[in-house]
């Protein structure tokens, strides 16, 4: 009897396979070699037939050459921190692959001389908070935070209230993030209550400036009290606001979030942001303030190693200068919006058990807590809850007394019809 083994294909008879060779084009062709190696071993071992090899190297061959899979954020948490935060818009992915080659990124095409680095992002950037004397972006708002602590406090004191030493993502903790950089910290009042006078009686010749920050992601209620940031522009040492979330200027549904431009005009020295939450952009950390001090930032030496590359900078032009991000169109959808989709997605599962159900969605990503958005979301039963989020696509929800809730608000519109085709595929 001839040997089964031998009609196996060769590797180069494989790799010229036309399926074969166009997925060696987009994912490389050590990936795809791999995995014809791993093919014909299964057909030496008789676990699938010779003339079953092109399948089964396809088969074994991941979408794409990057691991990060696409998600369809159904959580109802608008800016996921674990699912990347904000959504970039059409308008920011164009521009990335637009910026993907050669760019003009640090070069004047008129004159053919070098350039400011990143102008239009800048300009962008002013443009949506003109009270701003001038702007600068980092890699995140963690890195603005320690530019500024680098450039304005080294070896002096930063005073800030013991009620807003917070910590923020994987344990990273604001005091040492800023102790990092041989600043010391003058923590004033007490957890629930600092005054005015706690800070003005820290302040001397030692202070670097005076710290504001975002409470993050919890709120202090019951007996507290908290000093405006217009009364500590008045204690004559700079003051550096971190308003976190990044919202520009106020939003009607977030009336208790600070925004750029309210900070600003309280008299703040220097704002400070992240992109990638409430702007909706890509991450990034902004600068935004008195010119002078803001220079003094862009001048430092550490602020070539927190610079941001040309990605980003393409992202965040296009997030400020194009058409609303998804965050705020998530933020600003109507809930008569959200149940017509709701009702229609229900209607088209016929023969599922799926209901339409009210909802309460959150800001997410440290922004706005505690706060409530009211929601409805598509009720399936709980099952369903592993089965779409390790489906293609994955599907993320969240599980409510043993239903699986698809929350709207964080679904956008044009991911209606995957969502219909994932539950069904489940189904």
């Amino acid at each position: 009897m001839p040997d089964p083994r031998r009609a196996i294909p060769r590797t180069d008879a494989v790799l010229a396979e036309p399926r074969v060779a166009k997925a060696a084009g987009t994912l490389g062709r050590d990936l795809v070699k791999a995995a014809v190696r791993a093919a014909q071993q299964a057909a030496r071992a008789g676990e699938i037939a010779a003339e079953d090899v092109v399948d089964a190297v396809l088969a074994r061959l991941p979408a794409s050459a990057a691991s990060l899979r696409p998600v369809v954020n159904a959580t109802g948490v608008v800016v996921h921190t674990n699912l990347g935060r904000a959504p970039l818009s059409a308008a920011a992915l164009d521009a990335l692959v637009a910026a993907g080659g050669a760019t003009d990124v640090e070069f004047d095409l008129a004159t053919g001389e070098r350039a400011r680095r990143g102008r239009g992002a800048l300009a962008a950037l002013a443009a949506a908070v003109p009270d701003a004397g001038a702007v600068h972006v980092v890699n995140n708002n963690a890195a603005a935070l320690l530019l500024c602590a680098l450039a304005l406090a080294p070896g002096r004191e930063i005073v800030v209230s013991r009620g807003e030493l917070v910590e923020i993502g994987d344990g990273f903790r604001i005091p040492d993030l800023l102790e990092s950089t041989g600043a010391r910290l003058r923590e004033v009042g007490t957890t629930n209550r600092t005054s005015l006078r706690d800070y003005a009686e820290a302040i001397g010749p030692d202070t670097g400036f005076v710290l504001k920050l975002h409470p993050s992601n919890y709120r202090v209620t019951g007996f507290t009290s908290e000093v405006a940031l217009g009364e500590l522009a008045g204690l004559g040492v700079p003051v550096v606001a971190d308003i976190g979330s990044g919202l520009p200027a106020p939003h009607p549904i977030l009336p208790d979030e600070p925004d750029a431009a309210t900070a600003l005009r309280a008299g703040a020295t220097v704002v400070t942001a992240s992109g990638d939450k409430l702007l909706g952009g890509p991450q990034a950390g902004l600068l935004l303030g008195d010119a002078d001090v803001v220079e003094r930032l862009r001048r430092h030496p550490a602020a070539r190693a927190l610079r941001v590359d040309k990605l980003t900078l393409a992202a965040l032009e296009a997030t400020l200068r194009g058409p609303e991000p998804p965050v705020r169109a998530a933020l600003d959808v109507s809930l008569d919006c959200l149940r017509q989709r709701a009702e229609a997605l229900v209607q088209a599962l016929d023969g599922v058990d799926a209901r339409v159900v009210s909802s309460v969605a959150a800001v997410g990503g440290g922004g706005a807590p505690g706060v409530e958005l009211p929601s409805v979301a598509v009720s399936l039963p709980a099952r369903y809850a592993v089965a779409l989020r390790t489906g293609e696509p994955a599907v993320v929800g969240r599980v409510e007394r043993d239903r699986c809730l698809l929350d709207l608000r964080t679904v956008r519109p044009e991911e209606d019809v995957r969502v219909r085709q994932a539950v069904r595929r489940c189904g």
